[in-house]
């Protein structure tokens, strides 16, 4: 992943490209190569104070100025209105992105090697300098930029804001409000000009673009100075704990073997292990155990985002330990038969506005069983699954309930949205979908099965029995209730009478799940539907593109973007299931097919987040990347075909033992 002069020079597309460093806690550093901030979520270091959320923007930048005699070289980017000041990205010679972020700048005469690095497990960031070339001693200035804020909010210039620090033998302390973490940064064998400023009116072209307020005040305390020749090496920490008597490059040293003992199995496909250091952004902790980000820079952890990557980001990278943490983790929020939708992003209690979180738990617990075939786990799992079916048997919250006469589920109540198309602005849903929606009713018909197939695993024949008898009545009425004979599809969902034929992805879980409800006349018509009018290079499309309500692009203010966000905008996490049916339609014959799909799609990851995948993109060609830079199932999904169908060479063992499994069980 390099990127030279073409794309470097031109302001307009290297500010399009993103780097992201993540510490395994919640918290993370962000910019655009070009050295300006897009976001109010890019800094140099967001802290996170109640791991992994609580999230704040503690250090937004740090500008580098080369000094050479009078001559002053000033290799930051802004973006002011109107202007760009300074324009530092012209001295970028080279942007590559490997384990790490690293930019290299020419500036007269003198190279510099710039490497940006996450510790894992704190909230630190280091800045590691070295000079490749110099014709002679010079000054490097830094410049710390504090926006010190909730890394959802912006600041504005105040007088509250603390201007008292400390600095000595190279290390700088200061808290610059008592909302926010104490910051240290350290800067060996630097000398420390007080400035006490404040510079205005940042902007924040991608916040613009989104509707948003895009205009920021940054502070700065003043300015560190150090010395440097041909050589010589500067390793800055940026802590919110004190760094006194830690190396920048040992730490660095730490991370880099970490990071590359990640990649270790997976040495004969750079694509894998590009997705591979992409899915380790994900897995952080809550508390003592982990957990799994749904999006950089603002998600935090979902419970659905959670159970659909866990087996592309835990299971084929073998971090099986982290697996069985996550799924005995939330077996702590489940309440009243449900698995939380979302934690806030300040610890309030868990969300519950879900239908589909508990059920894609059901699939996450039989993908990990697949893959490490660890009864224990299944044991102790079990007395809380079947509890999770009684719940549903009995009824739950938003009327979430087994309809008695058909065993289908239906749920929903007015201002609530229950399924992954959650858009909602104020009090508008955008789709309700409320009744009986059909991946919901595939994902039950999934649940069951798998409860079947668990209590058969540990010899209680007859709750298996029970279990598959419960299924094959949902795959009756399945089939009976959602088949629309005259499209040739599947209804998206049915609420008493009322039969929604909107043609949306939602139907290709009956047949891309581990177990399809379909014969496969109707499999391959559901199919031949989802390909004509939803497939792109990136994704599915949500909606048809033939609906009144088609929206072509995702842009615009809030009212806008989720008005879109369901209604058309292609969704690359959905590319997994499309695999998935893709092989159930056409068996082995579909892998040329699907290696070119994922080839064609890895294209991807030299655009905007680089090195990762985003959340949604355009609806219409090309197609341009929206939402987050990285989202925690689009990268688990691509990982998860990759390995169940061994698309690339240089899959590890576990892509082979998934495919034996799966064949076993079933």
């Amino acid at each position: 992943m390099k990127f030279g002069k073409n794309i470097l020079s031109d302001f307009d597309k290297s500010r399009e490209l993103e780097w992201l460093e993540t510490n395994g806690v919640g918290g993370y550093a962000s910019s655009t190569i070009s050295g300006a901030n897009t976001r109010r979520y890019h800094g140099l270091l967001i802290a996170s104070t109640n791991p992994p959320v609580g999230r704040m923007n503690v250090l937004s930048k740090l500008d580098e100025t080369i000094v050479v005699g009078e001559k002053r070289i000033d290799l930051g980017t802004n973006q002011y209105p109107g202007t760009l000041h300074p324009t530092g990205f012209q001295y970028l010679d080279q942007f590559e992105r490997d384990l790490f972020p690293v930019f290299i700048y020419r500036a007269g005469g003198i190279e510099i090697k710039k490497t940006i690095a996450a510790i894992h497990g704190e909230n630190t960031t280091i800045v590691l300098y070295e000079v490749i070339n110099a014709p002679d001693v010079f000054q490097l200035d830094l410049l710390p930029l504090y926006a010190s804020r909730d890394f959802h909010s912006l600041s504005h210039a105040n007088d509250f804001i603390g201007k008292q620090y400390v600095f000595e033998e190279g290390t700088f302390r200061t808290l610059n409000y008592h909302c926010c973490p104490e910051i240290f940064i350290s800067v060996p064998h630097s000398q420390f000009t007080p400035g006490r400023t404040w510079y205005y009116n940042f902007e924040y072209v991608v916040e613009q673009h989104r509707g948003m307020d895009y205009k920021e005040d940054l502070y700065s305390h003043g300015v560190f100075s150090v010395e440097l020749k041909k050589r010589e090496k500067l390793g800055v920490i940026i802590s919110t704990d004190d760094p006194t008597g830690r190396d920048a490059f040992q730490l660095f040293e730490t991370e880099q073997k970490r990071r590359q003992n990640l990649v270790s199995n997976f040495s004969g496909h750079e694509l894998l292990k590009r997705l591979t250091l992409a899915a380790d952004q994900f897995i952080v902790k809550r508390k003592r155990h982990s957990t799994i980000v749904a999006g950089y820079p603002w998600f935090a952890d979902w419970g659905r985002d959670t159970m659909i990557s866990l087996p592309g980001l835990c299971l084929v990278t073998e971090r099986f330990d982290d697996a069985r943490d996550i799924l005995l983790q939330f077996t702590k929020f489940i309440s009243e038969g449900m698995m939380p939708n979302r934690f806030p992003d300040h610890g309030e209690v868990p969300e519950y506005n879900t239908m589909d979180a508990t059920w894609w738990y059901f699939i996450a617990s039989y993908q990990y069983y697949l893959a490490t075939a660890d009864k224990g786990l299944v044991k102790e799992l079990l007395p809380i699954l079947e509890d999770i079916v009684a719940w549903h048997y009995k009824g739950t919250r938003f009327n979430i309930q087994v309809d008695a006469m058909d065993e289908l589920l239906s749920g929903g109540e007015e201002g609530v949205q229950l399924t992954w198309m959650d858009a909602k602005v104020a009090d508008w849903v955008v789709t309700p979908r409320r009744g009986k929606p059909v991946e919901i009713n595939a994902l039950w018909y999934n649940a069951l099965c798998i409860m079947a197939l668990f209590y058969r695993e540990v010899g209680s024949a007859d709750k298996s029995t029970l279990y598959r008898t419960r299924a094959t009545k949902v795959l009756n009425s399945f089939n009976e209730l959602f088949w629309n004979e005259q499209q040739r599809y599947l209804y998206d969902h049915v609420n008493g009478d009322y039969k929604n034929t909107d043609l949306r992805p939602n139907q290709l879980y009956a047949i891309s799940l581990p177990f399809s409800l379909l014969s496969d006349e109707r499999a391959n018509a559901v199919f031949e539907a989802v390909s004509k009018h939803l497939f792109t290079s990136r994704g599915l499309r949500s909606l048809s593109p033939l609906h009144p309500d088609y929206k072509s692009a995702y842009k615009g203010d809030v009212w806008s973007r989720d008005g879109a966000y369901h209604q058309g905008t292609v969704w690359s996490y959905l590319m997994g299931a499309y695999i998935d049916a893709l092989f159930y339609v056409k068996g082995e014959s579909a892998k040329n097919e699907a290696s070119q799909i994922i080839n064609s799609f890895s294209e991807h990851l030299d655009e905007a987040g680089v090195g990762t995948i985003s959340e949604i993109f355009d609806a219409d060609p090309p197609h341009t990347p929206r939402g987050c830079i990285a989202q925690a199932w689009s990268v688990g999904e691509i990982l998860r075909v990759i390995a169940k169908y061994n698309l690339l060479p240089g899959m590890n063992a576990v892509g082979k033992k998934i495919q034996e499994a799966n064949t076993a069980v079933n």
